[in-house]
């Protein structure tokens, strides 16, 4: 590979994470609305036409703010949590197949279970770095809740590799030309998404931030830049897993415009779940992915296992 080929891919990977960013600036618009008609009153729609500039003045704002830290902090790691948070989140843009980028890798799955797991540590660090009592048990709280859906997750993740006998994204849409896997996967399909709003701790799965018992949960003691970065991470998940979730079960072809109104529409089901469930109590949540949707998944993994074999020459 030329130092051109490089640059290249530098360039082409900036303008990705500067693309999402913006479409994290908007989506943070798009629940404000969404959830302002959900009970029944109006969103922003002061600053600029419909409330269109908020996003950036929030962002002015919140970056703008003087920057605290506890007393008693572990000050490096304190620091460095919300930036590891957000790069690794945006890392994980990296997997996603466009045809402008070249991390096109063969072992994308791979790639996106490596990083996405290193997740639970900047998690676990932020809490325990803030050396505060709440923070420590929310971020313990997201870490066992985070584990915990990634073995799931996984194992349904399994059972579509063994289905197209690749690790790589880009294969997908070489196996849904005719039918989605939504149609053939339903079951499969639904625990994904259930697994994804508890990955990227959203309602009803958001116990890292029980506003009553927790205050906000490993970020409470974070202000303006650190806080800013946490939440603009988690805004970055909800839109990749939507997107992955488009490339899993809803036709994977990144040429089709159909693929990314897909993932508007997912992006905005996050969003009305939010808007419309209660929290769950977290005994049900760890029930639902030990003894719900584990042996499920697992049974999943070997029936496929077991279909791949027989119609295998």
């Amino acid at each position: 590979m030329s130092w051109q080929d490089l640059l290249l891919m530098g360039f082409l990977g900036v303008v990705l994470i500067i693309c999402v960013l913006i479409g994290v600036a908007f989506l943070t618009l798009l629940e404000r609305k969404v959830l302002g008609y959900i009970q029944i009153r109006k969103g922003p729609n002061k600053v600029g036409f419909l409330g269109l500039v908020q996003p950036f003045a929030d962002a002015i704002k919140l970056f703008s703010k003087e920057q605290i830290y506890p007393y008693m902090s572990n000050f490096n790691l304190y620091y460095f949590s919300p930036i590891a948070n957000l790069f690794l989140a945006l890392l994980l843009w990296m997997c996603i197949p466009f045809l402008s980028i070249s991390v096109n890798m063969n072992l994308s799955w791979l790639y996106f279970l490596s990083i996405s797991g290193l997740g639970v540590y900047t998690v676990m660090l932020a809490g325990w770095s803030s050396n505060s009592n709440y923070s420590l048990l929310g971020s313990l709280r997201a870490v066992a809740q985070t584990i915990s859906y990634e073995v799931s997750l996984a194992l349904i993740l399994m059972s579509f590799m063994f289905l197209i006998s690749s690790v790589s994204i880009n294969d997908l849409k070489n196996f849904q030309e005719y039918i989605w896997f939504l149609f053939l996967l339903l079951p499969l399909c639904m625990m994904w998404l259930v697994s994804g709003l508890a990955e990227t701790n959203r309602t009803p799965f958001d116990f890292a931030e029980g506003e009553s018992e927790l205050v906000s949960g490993f970020n409470v003691e974070y202000s303006s830049g650190g806080f800013a970065m946490i939440f603009l991470a988690e805004y970055a998940s909800i839109l990749l897993m939507s997107f992955i979730s488009c490339m899993l079960f809803m036709g994977g072809n990144l040429k089709s415009l159909t693929l990314f109104i897909s993932v508007g529409f997912l992006a905005f089901f996050w969003l009305w779940v939010r808007g419309t469930l209660p929290r769950f109590r977290y005994d049900k949540l760890m029930y639902l992915a030990w003894k719900g949707y584990l042996p499920v998944a697992l049974n999943m993994l070997l029936f496929f296992l077991g279909v791949k074999f027989l119609i295998l020459p």
